[in-house]
């Protein structure tokens, strides 16, 4: 090629990848790295005049620079997220009339095939060219070539996030741009050969080791490997193709986590198959009221508040000046913080009727507590439950007699894998307002506590608690109130304090601390007191910062009242959703907890209809399910919008319990509604 008519080979490479960090880096076969094999591949391109690698001035681009300085190839250090104009900074820097572009996770890339493209383009005079057309060629192999004044044209035009990361789509999708493709003469679009996630890592390892010490196989060498049989590299073929051109950076990250951590995360509500599966945002930057920043930088009203967590929002300022004062004088140190102290005095002020208190750091903890408390004073281990209350052995238990026997309790599905078989027996659930089955079942089965939550869906009824409460009374049951989700919501304190029936334990989580963990046992002293003959002890119950969130969080709640506004807005919005569903003629269930309600359309394609929801409001800005966590910056002009876009989802939905599918309005899988195992 002439000088003037340079085409220059541009690999856009990154250490940062959110399935996969530091891929390009990795060691393939014979300390060689993935970037190092492509390139040495790609250089016997007969086409290609000059091999230029496009990174960025990240600090960890440094371990791309230092590859590339090894083998003797020109970097360009541009834009991180503009990764189109990386390109037009790379291609006028080594003054490039024509561009081919390769992705640095195509370690097989055939220089054959690319020449095979640019002699198109040459041949055809284009403005663009590729063999990604309809993907006839194994995912791994894509090539474009596009000349420097087309790629001007869509640096100035180009405006979307997507046209700019991918540096091509505002070609292909403009009809101005002269273009054509090569094709396969057979479909191999099945064949993954890209390297977005370890599973893809460890299929070019097997391949580069079966060729080994030849690093200059050709792509038809590999497809008769794969016809042959002699090794199995499938390993990857349920991941989608070029899927991730249309993850969001949360969607990518989720990808990653799930083959890091186990489930993907440390909370089960927290998951995006638990909303909506493959769309959902799954990770937040930013905090602050009732609003959540993606690792996009959208931003969207959040209605789930933490899944309960922050009654006074997110980032509360005054919350905050207490916990950065905290932590410059010091979080942890042997002795003994006095806000422990100050805490346990202000929850015994809330309840009179208690006097000690013990605290953890998650609802898990102190219903483990409790139970441990309460087995020590009753010598009993036997245990009557309502509600739900934690992943531990000793609740999950309940599930060993009848694997269903939590199903009612928030949560089906729930498995008793890894639960000592030897606790069958020990554990016995009882449905809300069914008095007649407790009584029975404390009667036959000699329980020594009952553990229930005060009210979650259903409020009680003839007088239930009040007889749960004489009924340990007369039996000498310890009686525990777990309000872990509850407590703070609709008075301050407990929710047992507005039906003027005391426990004799009761546990506090979720917003006690607005969003920073702690959460608090507190009880009579006979009962409390016997927790000294059991060893109950953890380092981190005793770090600082959780004691001084609540603290703060209980003067603000105080003083604000906080309890009445959340109760009044949620009682408006269950107002609301009943007027949406008359007014379009729909069957649903609305429970709940003012302040904590939730509905469910009856329909046999319920879930669906969850779902469709979830996605539709992401789509507007809100991040909700079916259920709303009402905190103190949820007000009337945002629950506006949101019945806004509820009012049309409810008209739709309608509209597929009469004629229209529901599956043709969901743009990806339904959601979870039990436990599932994730791969």
């Amino acid at each position: 090629m002439k000088s003037n008519n340079k085409v220059l080979a541009i690999v856009q490479a990154r250490y940062k990848s959110a399935r996969l960090p530091g891929k390009v880096c990795k060691s393939i076969v014979k300390n060689k790295t993935l970037l190092e094999l492509l390139i040495r591949r790609l250089s016997l391109s007969k086409k290609i005049d000059q091999i230029v690698v496009a990174t960025t001035n990240d600090p960890l681009d440094k371990q791309i620079i230092k590859i590339c300085n090894k083998i003797k190839i020109k970097t360009y250090l541009g834009s991180q997220d503009n990764v189109l104009k990386r390109y037009l900074g790379a291609a006028k820097k080594f003054k490039a009339k024509f561009i081919v572009r390769i992705t640095s996770d195509c370690p097989l890339i055939d220089p054959q095939l690319v020449d095979k493209v640019i002699n198109l383009f040459f041949q055809k005079n284009l403005d663009y060219c590729s063999n990604r057309h309809l993907g006839t060629y194994p995912d791994g192999l894509d090539v474009e070539v596009f000349n420097l004044k087309s790629l001007i044209f869509s640096n100035k035009k180009a405006k979307t996030k997507f046209d700019i990361e991918h540096v091509t789509p505002y070609m292909i999708k403009n009809n101005t741009f002269k273009k054509n493709y090569l094709y396969s003469k057979k479909n191999y679009s099945n064949l993954r050969w890209t390297v977005d996630e370890a599973v893809d890592l460890k299929v070019i390892k097997k391949i580069f080791e079966h060729f080994s010490p030849n690093i200059f196989f050709s792509w038809k060498d590999v497809l008769k490997l794969v016809k042959s049989k002699k090794i199995i590299i499938t390993e990857n073929k349920y991941l989608v193709r070029n899927e991730g051109s249309g993850l969001n950076s949360g969607q990518k990250l989720w990808r990653r986590a799930k083959s890091l951590i186990p489930g993907g995360n440390m909370f089960l509500s927290k998951r995006p198959e638990m909303y909506l599966p493959n769309q959902w945002p799954s990770y937040f930057t930013k905090s602050k009221g009732c609003t959540v920043k993606d690792l996009e930088g959208k931003s969207y009203y959040d209605l789930t508040m933490g899944v309960g967590t922050n009654i006074l929002g997110y980032s509360h300022p005054e919350i905050n000046r207490s916990i950065k004062k905290t932590i410059d004088n010091g979080t942890m140190s042997t002795l003994n913080c006095p806000e422990e102290v100050d805490l346990a005095q202000k929850l015994i002020n809330i309840h009179p009727w208690a006097d000690q208190a013990k605290f953890a750091r998650t609802g898990g903890e102190a219903n483990a507590v409790s139970i441990r408390i309460a087995r020590t004073y009753a010598k009993n281990s036997k245990v009557a439950i309502c509600g739900y209350h934690g992943w531990h052995d000793w609740y999950l238990a309940a599930n060993l007699e009848k694997p269903n026997n939590l199903s009612e309790h928030l949560l089906p599905n729930l498995s008793t894998t890894g639960v000592p078989k030897n606790l069958k027996g020990t554990i016995f659930s009882f449905e809300y307002n069914n008095f007649e089955q407790l009584k029975r079942l404390v009667n036959k089965n000699n329980v020594g506590i009952i553990k229930m939550e005060v009210s979650r869906n259903y409020r009680p009824k003839n007088n239930f608690l009040k007889k749960v409460r004489e009924l340990a009374t007369q039996k000498k049951i310890v009686l525990i109130f777990d309000e872990c989700t509850s407590g703070f919501r609709e008075s301050f304190g407990g929710l047992h304090k507005n039906y003027n029936v005391n426990p004799d334990i009761a546990i506090f989580g979720k917003s006690l601390g607005n969003g920073h963990p702690i959460t608090a046992i507190i009880g009579r002293k006979n009962i409390m007191d016997s927790s000294q003959s059991s060893f109950i002890s953890s380092t981190y119950w005793s770090e600082r910062l959780g004691y001084v969130a609540a603290l703060k969080t209980l003067e603000i709640m105080e003083k604000t009242k906080s309890w009445e506004y959340i109760k009044k807005i949620g009682l408006m919005i269950k107002k609301n959703w009943i007027r949406l569903s008359k007014k379009h003629n729909l069957k649903i269930q609305v429970q709940g907890l003012d302040a904590l309600a939730n509905f469910n359309i009856i329909s046999k394609n319920s879930l669906e209809y969850k779902t469709y929801i979830i996605q539709e409001m992401l789509k507007n800005g809100f991040i909700t399910s079916n259920s709303i966590y009402v905190c103190i910056n949820h007000n009337k002009k945002i629950l506006k919008k949101y019945f806004l876009v509820l009012d049309k989802c409810f008209k739709n939905i309608k509209n597929c319990e009469k004629e229209k599918n529901i599956k043709s309005l969901l743009d990806g899988p339904t959601c979870f509604a039990t436990f599932k195992r994730l791969n």
